[in-house]
């Protein structure tokens, strides 16, 4: 993945073979507990929506705080932060589950979703909200529990997505 600072992301994976990669409640606050350790100190969570089998993020990538680093090492620390996000959280899930090998497919994949059309951040931003109504786990978008969206509409006070940030940079506008 080559992330450049002052850019907004598209990052997601699934499990290995589509299978579900959260088996408990728990394991969707560790994840996102893990989440907010690993990815915080290199980009804003601008939004989130966990499913049985797969993630969805948006972030933005901060700029580098230090003078005397490469833009290649900022790339390298995000790159990192995911790998031991998914690394930690797969070990995790193989001793609960008393399994072995990999939960999430082999590639994590980034899309720039700053560097595409002027809209495709606001789009991306809503597909990611509306996963859980299309797959019918729920009716309405802020009965699930595991994405920013509640955060968005004030039924929760969360302090992971960076909502006032986000609505400056993508230009949303929902309504509590």
């Amino acid at each position: 993945m080559n992330f450049e600072e002052n850019n907004i992301y598209h990052i997601y994976n699934r499990g290995n073979n589509r299978e579900p990669i959260f088996f408990e409640e728990e394991n969707y606050y560790f994840f996102l507990k893990k989440l907010k350790k690993e990815l915080t100190p290199y980009c804003k969570i601008l939004a989130y929506c966990l499913m049985p089998n797969h993630f969805h993020l948006m972030v933005w990538v901060l700029p580098s705080d230090s003078s005397d680093d490469s833009k290649s090492s900022d790339e390298f620390r995000l790159n990192n932060a995911v790998a031991i996000l998914l690394r930690s959280y797969t070990r995790a899930i193989n001793k609960q589950q008393n399994r072995t090998g990999s939960l999430f497919q082999q590639k994590t994949k980034a899309k720039c979703l700053t560097q595409s059309s002027e809209n495709y951040p606001k789009i991306c931003f809503h597909y990611i909200h509306q996963n859980p109504l299309r797959t019918k786990l729920v009716t309405k978008m802020e009965d699930w529990e595991f994405s920013s969206f509640k955060d968005y509409v004030a039924l929760r006070n969360g302090t992971l997505p960076e909502i006032k940030f986000c609505k400056e940079k993508i230009e949303i506008a929902i309504a509590p």
